[in-house]
Order: structure tokens, then sequence, then C-alpha cells
């Protein structure tokens, strides 16, 4: 599968849509797409979308937790949203859930 993503700078807090898999083959776009957030709306709050996801490798975690540090490095924070499930479990299995924020809902993003 390919991965889709989107920017959506409509609401207060800027949010990338993330869908499809993460992956080896995928990671330099992901990477890319974070680290242009952060740069755009440094010292903010972003968000990463990964509603969509169908598959998301070690190195795609390694990749949300660089842009974490940049957008901390920035003056900012990096939020997940997640929806219960496989995913979400791998993300606390992982430990990820206590070095980053993940809601349930985009909404609950303040």
């Amino acid at each position: 599968m390919d991965l889709r993503l989107r920017t959506d700078d409509s609401g207060a807090t800027p949010v990338l849509l993330v869908d499809g898999d993460v992956d080896l083959a995928t990671l330099p776009r992901l990477r890319n797409a974070l680290a242009k957030l952060v740069v755009d709306h440094s010292g903010g709050l972003v968000v990463a979308d990964l509603s969509e996801v169908t598959l998301l490798d070690d190195c795609g975690l390694g990749v949300l937790m660089g842009a974490a540090a940049h957008a901390r490095g920035a003056g900012g924070d990096l939020a997940l949203v997640c929806r219960p499930g496989r995913l979400r479990e791998r993300l606390t299995l992982t430990g990820l859930d206590r070095a980053l924020r993940i809601v349930d809902a985009r909404q609950a993003v303040a």
C-alpha cells in the first residue's frame, strides 16, 4: 500500500493526516512532511493523525520520536492521534505513549 500525506491547517493546531503504510519505503516522505510541519509552525503544537495508518514499522516509530525531538527543540511539541486498536496497542507496548501525547481524536488535542 502507498502512503498518502495531507496537511490540514484549517484549525488552531496544524495536523498532518497520515494514511497508508509507514515502512522503509515511505519513511523519507513522512520524515520530510513532519519536518516541514514543525518548521512551518515553529514553537507551536503540531499533530500527526495516524488514524488511517495500516502499518507502522520500527523505523516509523523512530521518525515520530525524531519529529517530536525536533518540535521540542523548536519550543513546540508533537502529539499523535491514534484510535484504540492494534496500532495504539503497539504504541503502548513500545512505550511511545510515555514519550508522546496520544489522543483518540483530533478534537481532544488542545
